[in-house]
């Protein structure tokens, strides 16, 4: 059980389930045992409405179209999410500040850093203000500027609007800067889970 606010980091060694955790969160897969609620919704029975109320970033995957720029993604993505155009100028104006994008918003996707990359798919998976964020090693291949400037976001997004945040990552240091909880996860069971000044 996750309390709304809390930031978790959610650690354990490759195969372990981190993954597939996230999977099953999202909807994309349905347990074999056991049972999932997502704000009270089966993930996998009513993937629509989880969808409105999770946001996910996948380390290695992007959710941004490769050829248009970036505010076009976003754009689409508001679109598809229903978000009003007064909702999105005001969130999209919170994002690029906290993230410094300002200079690549109109740089197609492909043009891009690793670290641009990664600050677009996290603004696209928020812009419909989710309460919940799963966020799956979206530090990986990061400089340590990039790294520390997402990181920093996530913990100002989680005190300005409580947002709920998962963070998957092999990634220590990530762990200890923002995650008050950690579960270490391992055969996909859960070995430990306790406050990160108890561990």
């Amino acid at each position: 059980t996750i309390q709304p606010g809390e930031i978790i980091g959610y650690l354990g060694p490759n195969g372990a389930g981190k993954s597939t955790t996230i999977k099953l969160l999202t909807g994309v897969l349905t347990p074999t045992a056991g049972s999932v609620k997502v704000h009270g919704i089966i993930p996998h029975k009513e993937r629509t409405a989880n969808a409105y109320r999770i946001g996910v970033v996948y380390g290695q995957r992007s959710q941004l179209w490769w050829d248009l720029p970036l505010i076009d993604s976003f754009e689409i993505l508001a679109a598809m999410y229903r978000v009003s155009p007064g909702q999105f100028k005001q969130r999209l104006d919170f994002f690029v500040e906290l993230l410094q994008m300002q200079s690549f918003l109109n740089q197609p996707v492909r043009r891009l850093s690793l670290g641009q990359r990664m600050k677009g798919d996290i603004v696209s998976a928020l812009l419909h203000e989710p309460p919940v964020l799963y966020l799956d090693e979206p530090t990986i291949g990061l400089d340590v500027i990039a790294k520390n400037c997402i990181l920093e976001f996530i913990r100002q997004l989680n005190l300005r609007k409580n947002t709920t945040v998962i963070l998957t990552t092999h990634n220590l240091s990530d762990v200890e800067q923002i995650c008050q909880r950690i579960m270490i996860i391992d055969k996909g069971k859960v070995v430990l889970d306790d406050s990160q000044r108890e561990i």
